[in-house]
């Protein structure tokens, strides 16, 4: 452990870690990116400016250079969410399902969970259907609401995915191969867009398929799971270690380990996608459906459901491991490294000339913030966690994070 130094290599050299805007579970919006080489602001331009991004004028297609580059970069792929749905949640269930975004109904909901007033409007508050986040992936807004019942099983769906596998090419006509799309027959494309959603469990049976080449090169250097056994020797292979779930911490049990990340901010989370209209070659057939908008809580807005998170990583992915993963003794932190929550609230700057201002909370931004300039100096000046305050949280990471099964 420790970089290839003896066992007590961390013990004895580091004092503390400190995570800034950790993406340890991964990022929704890698799917995204991958699937159809978009985020919520590239759908936003796509349903502004229809064509734009795909035009074919001078040989720009900007979105199939994007997709085609992205695809070879390992820090994508590294980012696809960890876990499966022990962590992200199924078709029926995910640790943000009571998440609101709407903040009339916010400040409504933590009203009614100070005092326990008018509980006949309480039981009609809490009666909503919760948000399925856990299909990171619906095609049709529709599909995004249905019962679990209505919709295709695991196993049918990994029979499906093996006969596409084996399916011939009807596009070998095109003039080069922009992406592996192209690789795909329409009929196929077809299939898989219609009336389906997955989960971050199906989701990897997907990607082998619309993007095979890249998996292949993505399974021999990342893996996604969660490790049963960690004592089995198959895990000191590299391609678990970027993955929190499948290896343990060193052995030093004076060490600190801060999880410092901003919140306050709508954060990407699952998406409705739709069939692309377009059929000519070279065309990425899958897009975000801008037209998908509105839910109970207000957490759909341009086809893109959102959660709390400082605008690229969910809290999830940023808190699950200081909050629970990690805290104590468990099987992923033997030695019981104490683990410490720093959150920042976001807030916007006043004007322009307060540049992005001194609290932001958003991913890029956060290293100007003040409070995390100053935890990290006090820090690195000998302070421990118990003297900053311990934890500082904002939002729902230790109620999100109690709904997680995992075996500790």
């Amino acid at each position: 452990m420790g970089g290839g130094g003896s066992p007590g290599w961390c013990a004895k050299h580091i004092k503390s870690i400190m995570n800034i805007g950790p993406a340890f579970l991964g990022v929704p919006k890698a799917v995204g990116n991958i699937l159809s080489a978009e985020s919520k602001d590239v759908a936003f331009i796509r349903a502004m400016a229809p064509g734009l991004l795909d035009s074919e004028i001078l040989g720009l297609q900007t979105l199939h250079h994007v997709m085609r580059v992205s695809r070879t970069w390992d820090s994508v792929i590294s980012l696809i969410p960890k876990g499966g749905e022990t962590i992200w949640g199924n078709l029926d269930w995910s640790p943000e399902e009571h998440h609101v975004c709407d903040s009339a109904k916010k400040k409504y909901q933590q009203d009614f969970d100070n005092n326990g007033n008018n509980s006949d409007s309480r039981r009609i508050f809490q009666v909503q259907e919760p948000t399925k986040y856990g299909r990171i992936i619906s095609f049709g807004k529709i599909v995004s609401d249905l019962p679990s019942s209505l919709l295709p099983t695991l196993t049918s769906k990994k029979q499906e995915f093996m006969s596409l596998n084996g399916s011939s090419n009807s596009n070998a006509a095109c003039r080069g191969v922009w992406t592996e799309y192209e690789e795909m027959s329409r009929e196929n494309i077809r299939r898989i867009a219609e009336n389906k959603a997955y989960t971050t469990k199906s989701l990897l049976d997907l990607l082998r398929v619309i993007a095979p080449k890249m998996m292949k090169r993505a399974e021999a250097h990342f893996s996604h799971g969660i490790a049963g056994d960690l004592d089995d020797p198959k895990y000191n292979h590299y391609k678990y270690w970027s993955n929190p779930l499948e290896t343990k911490l060193p052995d030093a049990p004076d060490m600190e380990i801060y999880c410092s990340y901003g919140v306050g901010i709508p954060t990407e989370r699952s998406y409705v996608y739709k069939q692309s209209p377009s059929g000519r070659c070279n065309s990425i057939p899958f897009q975000i459906d801008s037209s998908a908008d509105g839910s109970d809580n207000g957490c759909l807005k341009g086809g893109v459901f959102f959660v709390d998170g400082d605008e690229s990583v969910p809290v999830l992915s940023a808190g699950f491991l200081c909050a629970k993963g990690w805290r104590g003794k468990t099987r992923f932190n033997p030695s019981g490294i104490s683990t410490y929550i720093r959150e920042y609230r976001h807030k916007a700057p006043a004007n322009l000339l307060e540049g992005r201002g001194s609290e932001s909370g958003a991913h890029v931004d956060i290293l100007g913030n003040v409070a995390l300039i100053e935890d990290v100096l006090r820090v690195a000046a000998g302070a421990s966690g118990s003297e900053l305050g311990r934890d500082r949280i904002y939002s729902d990471i230790m109620k999100m994070s109690k709904k997680i099964n995992i075996p500790l």
